[in-house]
This record gives C-alpha cells, sequence and structure tokens, in this order.
C-alpha cells in the first residue's frame, strides 16, 4: 500500500531528487534509471494478460509450482506452488520471496514469514512464522525491490511498483530515501541475487547453481 500517493505532474521531480542523491557510476544509480526508465512503458498498459503470463512463466522457469487460483482460497504461496490469480507484480514478487528466502524456508507456507496481504487462510499462516519481525521487514524490503528488478526485465512498468511499494517514500528528504534504497540494492548484491551491473540473476543460472550444489 503506497503510503503517500505521488501526483503524477511532482513524480518527475522527485524521481530527480532521488536520482541527485545517488553517487555517479553507482550500482543503485545504475539500478535506479533502469526502474525510471519503465515509467515510458505505462502508457501501454498494466497487469496486462500478457504481463501476468510472464510472472507464472518466471515462477515455472524457476521450478516453482503454480496454481490457476485465488491466494484468498489458501495461501499466496502453500509450501510448493503461487497461487497465481493476482495482479502480475504481486505475482512477481512473491516469485521474488521464493529467491530472498533460504533454502528451508522455500517449503514453508508464505516463506515462514507469516500471512502475506492477499493469503486467505491468515491463523494458519501466522502460526507457520519461522523468523522474528527484523527478518520479515528485511526479507519484505527486499523482495520488494528483486521483484521490481524482475519487473524491468520482464519489460513490465516496474515505476508503478516503485511507487505502490513506497521506494519514494520521504522524497522530499532525498538523503534518507536515498540511504534506504541504496542499502538495499547494496544489500541484494551482498546476498548474490543481483549482479555487478544490478541485474537478477536468470532462472538457468540459479537452478543450475542449485544443482551444482546438490
Amino acid at each position: 500500500m503506497q503510503l503517500t500517493p505521488i501526483p503524477d505532474d511532482i513524480l518527475p521531480q522527485a524521481l530527480a531528487s532521488l536520482r541527485a542523491h545517488l553517487p555517479p557510476d553507482s550500482l543503485a544509480l545504475a539500478v535506479f534509471e533502469r526502474i525510471a526508465a519503465t515509467l515510458d512503458l505505462v502508457p501501454l498498459g498494466v497487469d496486462t494478460p500478457a504481463h501476468r503470463a510472464a510472472g507464472v512463466k518466471l515462477a515455472q522457469d524457476f521450478g516453482i509450482g503454480t496454481i490457476d487460483a485465488e491466494p484468498m482460497e489458501a495461501f499466496s504461496y502453500d509450501g510448493q506452488s503461487i497461487r497465481t490469480r493476482s495482479e502480475a507484480y504481486v505475482l512477481i514478487h512473491e516469485v521474488a520471496h521464493w529467491l530472498v528466502a533460504p533454502p528451508e524456508r522455500r517449503g514453508m507456507i508464505d516463506f515462514g514469514l507469516g500471512a502475506g496481504p492477499e493469503s486467505g487462510r491468515v491463523e494458519e499462516a501466522n502460526r507457520a512464522t519461522a523468523v522474528d519481525k527484523d527478518t520479515q521487514i528485511e526479507e519484505e524490503a527486499l523482495s520488494s525491490l528483486l521483484g521490481i528488478l524482475w519487473e524491468v526485465e520482464l519489460r513490465q512498468p516496474a515505476i508503478l511498483a516503485f511507487l505502490e511499494q513506497n521506494w519514494l517514500e520521504g522524497w522530499e528528504r532525498a538523503a534518507g530515501c536515498a540511504d534506504n534504497f541504496i542499502s538495499h540494492v547494496e544489500l541484494l548484491h551482498r546476498r548474490g541475487l543481483i549482479d555487478a551491473d544490478g541485474r537478477p540473476f536468470p532462472p538457468e543460472s540459479v537452478t543450475g547453481a542449485a544443482r551444482a550444489a546438490a
């Protein structure tokens, strides 16, 4: 949920403010520029059937099960499969959660983080919580940003999720907004979730590494 809506006529100023506080030639700036460039994709369509199909395919390419059902019928992720009757960015966000979660929690309801906002069996999902609040907050932020970067790769209007998930919150105090963005970009990189150019690793790379480690 976007905490503070940013009107369309203010958005260019907000983006420019954040851009100005990112170090030149930095990983964070390269990531930001790719996200900001997707503003041009918004007029071409938002949450289209093609976008949703790409989200389902991304999950399947990573070896994640998919179920053609509403998350409210059970869980967003049941320990094996994502329920796919959601907006495209939500599907991609769940794939990002799977990538961020350690392997031992990929078999848990909603990744052991407690009920997601779309899961219907809330009490059951919350009983499966296996992490503390700080871990929940960190993984939610990392999954948000990684999902946005996957939207960029899939040529979807990632800027909308960037706004919806509050990465421009407090843009008027741009230094703090920039510090938050920089720290999470760098953490994604340190955790091996994005490469040196700030791009997420493709399914064949991730699944191949998992097979090699097995």
